[in-house]
């Protein structure tokens, strides 16, 4: 859907919740918002799609979304979890403008769309945002390759305590929503089936780890799901 929602009063207001965003001037700003657009997705629907042509980066001003892979015989690998006011934008947007990911809403999500060539313009001219740039796109490597060690080094156990963790400590706090990420898309996190993520979670259930009851999942004992995670 293409219209304003209250989330999109100015870019100004938008503007000073984005840290990336920090150290650009007036006129920069300016520039960046030139052209900008917001778009309103329901539950479910795509946002991008892998394998599409875009010529934008997005931020998330509400709502939740994940990234994921699209692989072989329709499974998926989801990479991350967006929240509100952080910036979604593949490395096929320096290359050729291919998206190597696809992004659906998980709930009513407002997406702002910035368009390339105008945030390329502002990173050639300052340096400094240039640099923080370059920091955020470090830090998502970072995360990749944490992830990488945890699908192809760590049992199931691990997997699963490690997806719990990031769930909690960098997206919902110690109560994950259960209308949100489903056993699916915990499976999808892990790289396993939904029966086996069903399986462990119930185990760590029965451990006192979690409980599972009502709308969320509760992390109940965050160093037992750490351990478990270091032990793999």
């Amino acid at each position: 859907m293409f219209q304003t929602s209250t989330q999109c009063k100015n870019c100004i207001d938008c503007n000073k919740r984005i840290s990336l965003f920090d150290k650009l001037k007036p006129i920069e700003l300016d520039r960046i918002n030139k052209d900008r657009f917001e778009v309103i997705f329901k539950a479910g629907e795509t946002i991008f799609k892998q394998g599409a042509v875009s010529e934008y980066f997005i931020s998330i001003t509400n709502g939740y979304a994940k990234v994921y892979i699209e692989g072989i015989d329709n499974k998926n690998q989801i990479l991350r979890i967006i929240k509100p006011w952080q910036i979604i934008g593949g490395p096929g947007l320096y290359l050729d403008s291919r998206l190597y990911f696809s992004v659906k809403a998980l709930s009513e999500t407002s997406a702002c769309f910035i368009h390339v060539n105008n945030f390329k313009e502002v990173l050639l001219k300052n340096d400094a945002f240039a640099i923080d740039y370059l920091a955020f796109l470090n830090r998502e490597h970072i995360y990749i390759y944490d992830l990488l060690i945890s699908l192809t080094q760590k049992q199931m156990h691990g997997r699963i305590a490690d997806a719990l963790i990031y769930l909690s400590k960098e997206i919902f706090g110690d109560r994950i929503s259960s209308n949100l990420i489903t056993r699916q898309d915990i499976a999808d996190l892990t790289a396993m089936s939904k029966d086996s993520a069903i399986r462990i979670l119930k185990e760590f259930e029965k451990d006192g780890h979690i409980d599972c009851s009502g709308n969320s999942i509760e992390i109940i004992n965050m160093d037992a799901l750490v351990s478990i995670s270091r032990n793999g």
